[in-house]
Parts: C-alpha cells; sequence; structure tokens
C-alpha cells in the first residue's frame, strides 16, 4: 500500500484528501488531509467517494470513433485523423462559424482545460463559443465587470471574519460553496454564531443551510430583486450608508431605487416590509456584514440586477474590500485572465436570435437555433469539452435532438453520456489520479488566500494521452497542422505566448510535461513569487493569508470608481418594476442542490445515488391536497411536461415545487445512472427565456402545471 496526497477536484471546495492505495492503484481509503491549512481534513460525500468515481468501469479507456452509424473503439492515431477530416471539411465549406465550441463545468477544474479554453476559442475564430457558465454563473461575472470594470473581479464574503451574513439563493452546506471556495463551509458558519455572529438565509425552501441559520425567510423564486432593492431603498432613506470609496452613479441608484419600497416589494417577493427594513438596520449596524447571493439568483430572469444589488448593498455598507466583509483573492500565480480593460458586451451578435455575446461567448439557451436554423454561419460542427449540455441546457431535449442532427461532432469526455452518444468522435481523458491539479480560476473565489498542487498519483499507460496531449492536438488541428503534428507543439505554442513578454523565464522552467511547466511560469511570474518546486515542498498545501484590500489594484472602469448603478443594468430596472404588478403563476418551478451530487456526472457512483440524492418533485403538503396528487404528478410547463415521483415535505413554501438538476439518463451509457434514470428539469425550462443582460437561462421561477398522473 501507499499514501498519496490529493486535492479534490470534484467541485469548488478544493479539498485537501489524502488516499491509500493498494499495490495495483487502486483507491482502499480517502481521508481528509488533517495537514491541509485550508480545508483541515474536512472530507463530503464526494470526496469520500473519489476512488469509486475515479475507477468507474464505465469511464471510456480508448477512443470512440463513429463508423457506419456506431460507434466502435478505435486508436488515437485513427481519431485524430477522423477528427482533422470532419472539422476541416466542414470549415472548408462554410467558414469557421460553421464549428461551435462548448466548454462544460470540468474544464475549470482541470489545469489543461483552463489552460486550454482560449488558446482553442482563438485558434478556431469561430463566432459560436459557448460554455456551462451561462447555465449558472454569467450574472456574477457581468455585474462585477459592470461595477468594477473586470468580470473576475468576484467579491467573496471574508467568511472567517464577517459578523453578519445574509445568503440569498444559496446552499453551501450541500453545494459546498459556489463562486465562494470554503472548505467546511458548514463548520466555518457556525464559527461565526459562536463568535457572536448572525446568519440570515432567503431561500424558497429551507434548505440544510437555512436549517442552520439564525433566521430562514421564504421568498417567491425570482424575486430577489425586490428583496434587495427594498434593502438598498431603505439604506438610502434613512441614511444608513457608510460609503468610504470613491463611487459612480450614487444619485442614479437613489432615484432607482425610489419606487422599490419595503410595502411595494412586500407584495412581489413575500417577505414582509418590516423584516426587509430589519434586514436593512441589521446589515448597515454590525461590525462587519457580508451579502451572499448564489445559483438560486443567479438562473433567474433577473439575475444580473441581483447580483448587482447585492454587492451596492456591501458597498453603501462599507462592507465592500474590508475585512469581515465581501473581498478579493489573490491567486498565487499570475493572473492571466484580468485584461486590465473595461468590461464591455455586445462586440458580436448571435446570428439567429441577436443576443450579444458575453466574455467572447453566447448564451447556451441559443445554441439549438443555431444549430437548426439554415443559412450562413449555420452551426454543423461541435467541439464540446468535459460538458453534457444535451442535460444541463435549456429546452435539454430540442438541443438533443439538434446534436443528432450535426455533420461532424467530437467530445473530449470520459463518458458515454447524454450529448457524447451523438459524437463522431469521443476522446477520452485518462484518470483523475492520471493527471496533474492545480486551482488557476477557483484561487479567484477563496475564502483565504491558498494554494496546492498535486502531482498524478498513478502513471500513464502506454494507450492513454493526457488531456492537455488531447487539447495540445486540438489546437493544432485547428490552426491547420495534420493530424501527426507532436502536440509537444501546442504545448510549446501556448508556452511561447505566455512567455512573450518574459522570454528569459524559458530556460529554467520545471515541469514533467508542458502544463506544468506553465503553471511553473505563473508562480514565478506571480505576486508571491512561488515556483513549482515550491509547491512540490508544500504538498498539504501553502497558506498565503487572510483575504487583504486589493480593490483599487483590480478596479478598471473607465470612470476609476465603482460604478453603483451601470447603465445596462439601470436599463433592465423599468422592467422589474413593470413586474410589480404581475400578481404570477400559481405554482412555479425551483431546482435544488444535493450534497452527494454534482450536476450530471456522479450519478453512476452507487454510493452516491439514493437516500436524499434522489429525483423527485418536493411539494408542500397543502398543494399535493389541493391538486389531489397520488404518488407520482405530472408537472407541465409552456416548454414540455415530465412524470416525477412526489415528496411531499413543508421544508418548500406554498406555490413551488422543486426538481433537482442534472438527471434523466435514458440515454446514457453509465450503467448505475440509467438503473436511476430520473427525469430531465430541464425539459420544463424555455430556452427562449433569458436574462436579458448576461444571457444566462432561467431555471428558478419557471411557471408550471401540477396535474394528478
Amino acid at each position: 500500500m501507499k499514501t498519496a496526497l490529493r486535492t479534490c477536484p470534484l467541485c469548488e471546495a478544493s479539498c485537501g484528501l489524502r488516499l491509500t492505495l493498494d499495490d495495483a492503484g487502486s483507491v482502499l481509503r480517502v481521508e481528509g488531509d488533517q495537514d491541509d491549512p485550508f480545508s483541515k481534513g474536512f472530507l463530503c460525500p464526494k470526496g469520500a467517494a473519489l476512488g469509486q468515481l475515479d475507477e468507474d468501469p464505465d469511464r471510456l479507456a480508448r477512443p470512440l470513433v463513429r463508423v457506419a452509424g456506431r460507434l466502435r473503439p478505435a486508436g488515437w492515431d485513427e481519431a485524430f485523423a477522423e477528427v482533422h477530416r470532419g472539422l476541416n471539411k466542414t470549415m472548408a465549406a462554410y467558414g469557421r462559424d460553421a464549428v461551435a465550441l462548448y466548454f462544460g463545468n470540468p474544464t475549470f477544474h482541470t489545469m489543461a482545460g483552463f489552460l486550454y479554453r482560449q488558446p482553442l476559442t482563438q485558434a478556431l475564430g469561430s463566432r459560436n463559443v459557448y460554455s456551462a457558465s451561462t447555465v449558472d454563473q454569467m450574472p456574477k461575472h457581468v455585474a462585477s465587470g459592470l461595477m468594477f470594470g473586470d468580470p473576475m473581479a468576484v467579491a467573496v464574503p471574508d467568511l472567517d471574519r464577517t459578523d453578519y451574513m445574509l445568503i440569498l439563493g444559496a446552499n453551501p452546506v450541500e453545494s459546498n460553496g459556489s463562486l465562494c471556495v470554503a472548505p467546511d463551509f458548514k463548520g466555518r458558519l457556525r464559527a461565526l454564531q459562536e463568535r457572536g455572529g448572525k446568519v440570515v438565509v432567503v431561500d424558497p425552501r429551507r434548505t440544510r443551510t437555512a436549517g442552520l441559520a439564525d433566521e430562514h425567510l421564504f421568498i417567491r423564486p425570482g424575486t430577489d430583486p425586490y428583496l434587495l432593492f427594498g434593502i438598498v431603498h431603505t439604506l438610502l432613506a434613512e441614511g444608513l450608508t457608510s460609503l468610504d470609496m470613491e463611487v459612480t452613479g450614487l444619485t442614479e441608484l437613489r432615484a432607482l431605487a425610489r419606487d422599490f419600497t419595503p410595502e411595494a416589494v412586500e407584495r412581489a417577493c413575500g417577505v414582509p416590509a418590516a423584516t426587509t427594513v430589519r434586514l436593512a438596520r441589521e446589515v448597515a449596524a454590525a461590525p462587519s456584514a457580508s451579502v451572499y447571493a448564489r445559483i438560486g439568483t443567479c438562473t433567474a430572469e433577473f439575475g444580473s440586477t441581483a447580483q448587482w444589488l447585492v454587492d451596492v448593498i456591501n458597498a453603501l455598507t462599507g462592507n465592500l474590500d474590508r475585512a469581515g466583509g465581501v473581498m478579493f483573492a489573490k491567486t498565487a500565480g499570475l493572473e492571466i485572465f484580468r485584461s486590465g480593460q473595461p468590461f464591455a458586451t455586445g462586440a458580436w451578435h448571435s446570428r439567429v436570435r441577436g443576443l450579444p455575446e458575453v466574455l467572447g461567448e453566447f448564451p447556451v439557451a441559443t445554441m439549438a437555433d443555431e444549430i437548426e436554423t439554415p443559412g450562413d454561419g449555420q452551426v454543423r460542427a461541435l467541439i464540446t469539452v468535459g460538458g453534457n449540455p444535451a442535460l444541463s441546457a435549456p429546452g435539454a431535449p430540442r438541443l438533443a435532438r439538434a446534436l443528432s442532427g450535426l455533420d461532424f461532432m467530437v467530445c473530449v469526455d470520459p463518458y458515454l453520456n447524454e450529448t457524447t452518444r451523438h459524437a463522431n468522435v469521443i476522446l477520452p481523458p485518462p484518470r483523475i489520479l492520471q493527471s496533474p491539479h492545480f486551482d488557476f480560476l477557483v484561487q479567484i473565489i477563496m475564502v483565504r488566500n491558498y494554494a496546492r498542487f498535486s502531482p498524478p498519483v498513478l502513471p500513464l499507460r502506454h494507450d492513454q494521452r493526457s488531456e492537455a496531449a488531447i487539447l495540445a492536438k486540438l489546437l493544432l488541428i485547428l490552426t491547420g497542422q495534420g493530424p501527426d503534428a507532436d502536440p509537444e507543439g501546442g504545448e510549446e505554442m501556448l508556452l511561447g505566448q505566455l512567455l512573450a513578454a518574459a522570454p528569459e523565464l524559458r530556460a529554467g522552467l520545471d515541469g514533467a510535461d508542458g502544463t506544468e511547466r506553465i503553471l511553473d511560469a505563473l508562480l514565478k511570474l506571480g505576486s508571491y513569487g512561488l515556483s513549482l518546486e515550491a509547491m512540490r515542498q508544500t504538498p498539504h498545501g501553502l497558506d498565503l493569508g487572510p483575504l487583504q484590500p486589493r480593490l483599487p489594484e483590480i478596479l478598471c472602469t473607465a470612470s476609476g470608481k465603482v460604478d453603483l448603478a451601470p447603465a445596462a443594468l439601470a436599463a433592465d430596472v423599468p422592467r422589474l418594476l413593470e413586474r410589480l404588478r404581475d400578481p404570477g403563476a400559481e405554482m412555479v418551478l425551483i431546482g435544488r442542490r444535493h450534497l452527494r451530487s454534482n450536476n450530471s456526472w456522479m450519478h453512476n457512483v452507487p454510493s452516491l445515488v439514493g437516500g436524499t440524492n434522489r429525483c423527485t418533485l418536493q411539494i408542500h403538503p397543502q398543494d399535493v391536497a389541493r391538486f389531489g396528487l397520488g404518488d407520482r404528478a405530472l408537472v407541465r410547463s409552456a416548454a414540455g411536461e415530465v412524470e416525477v415521483p412526489v415528496e411531499a415535505t413543508e421544508a418548500i413554501m406554498p406555490g413551488v415545487v422543486s426538481l433537482p438538476h442534472g438527471w434523466g439518463h435514458e440515454d446514457s451509457g453509465q450503467a448505475v445512472a440509467r438503473r436511476n434514470a430520473g427525469v430531465n428539469a430541464n425539459a420544463l425550462t424555455d430556452e427562449v427565456v433569458v436574462d436579458p443582460v448576461s444571457g444566462n437561462a432561467v431555471f428558478n421561477g419557471v411557471p408550471v402545471r401540477v396535474l394528478p398522473v
């Protein structure tokens, strides 16, 4: 047996793990690494199942190539030759916009996925780029970009020092944190309470996080901006502001908030006016406070408005960029994702619906439009990297049908799933334990500055290719080189771009491959003066200290000030105000987080399926009686319908039903997932409805009818 240390890559929490393996490389035991200075031994059920997930017998070991309509195993040379043939045939006939790229959530959790994302996009030169970002988080990037100039300037709660925390539409006790990296979030919230602080959770469902809180407030799904505007109105009307930085737009903000009185917003969101006023006074009076809102607020029609108002409240109360408030993490390496230029959207627009690009990509909600609609620029080929949009995208059944009509599709993915089953070529990356790991992008959302490098635990077999080698080969194919080109050429191309401003570093770089050498370069160019060797010498992780004020160094708005009323967000406020007079639907749908699940790709591990991790329709008993429901119900929306088991619970407010995201595995090549298929909630979501500012999909507050079966 041997012991290996590893960063868990299964969610954003980035916990340190201690693995025990046998001589054959199988994981016998997974424990939390007690010596990790950030996670301190914390382990969740997903991390405990890392070995089972890594050794999943349904993981693809070899490439698959479609021949005579069927996918069959193939060698790497044959697979890349087919990729070269299929992509170049499409580009030669129809141009580069005829090829689309889709990047899934896992690309944020692998070294190669992060490093090759932008080079692949640039090499393809297509306007048709999509990602999971417009499924769940783009409103946060847009609001940050418009307020601070930098879409990657995501303010996170200084969780270990705050005295008061207001959480909206987030369930970090089960998600382990989202756009807020905090291992053992539950323990950190309890520590907040033990030091005399208060936690308030606003959510249509009494989640595990809400159960831990000092106070839980039900709110009608999708109406968080009304409550937030009511708080802003109160802060301004009662003179409770403590602005300690240069801002612009304060006068405009006062005008925008004028009509959102606590009494007016009560009718829309269901939170009593007196409670809204009290929340405003509590946030303002606390020694330090942080307002944090996540996926429940992002995946709603006014997602960008909600995320903007969150940081408006943080700024107005003097809690932006200060200890105990919300702050900006500083990564261990060079922050290559920061442009230093003011953020803007709409450099180009989608062909069919005219939706603006955001961060260089279109909303995934319009991908089916671009595939199905004939004409110049029609998408005829697709490259996916670590994504399953046939389950995760709004209106997913329509997108799945559209994928089946593509001329060519190549997927970098370890599974035959609902998306990859439509592919012409599937290129499987190796096991998790065969890959190095370093969190590049996740470091910008940590509640404490920290870094940890994990070298591969197991070697690659002769018939495997690293994820970096696979993506480097795709990069070379897209730049016009043949299928026989050495993938090291792609790694050198990437390294050359990175070191253009510091060529003297090139000779002394360390690392087993190009990806590790790039990491070494980024660490050496970073502000902490680290290196790959320094990371090897601290295998349990390196504590880089508490968050420090740093807004002045990352602020890059045109005015050089924090913009409290960006024009693009202010322009959508009249629409929000108009909705105050709309009583809303009788029943609406929301999503649901599971402690033992993450999107669609963890349902093939027996220990992670069952118990509370089930695809059921949560509904209040009053609504069960009102609709005459039995064990099953038919849920119908404007987009489609599903039949699903009923789970009556008082944990959800009347008038709301909840389905978890990422189920519906009838067409999966994963045996356990197929036996526990569930239904796809995105058969009910409508791809036509998006947050107009960010293009993000709308999964919460979807009008539905609930009928007995």
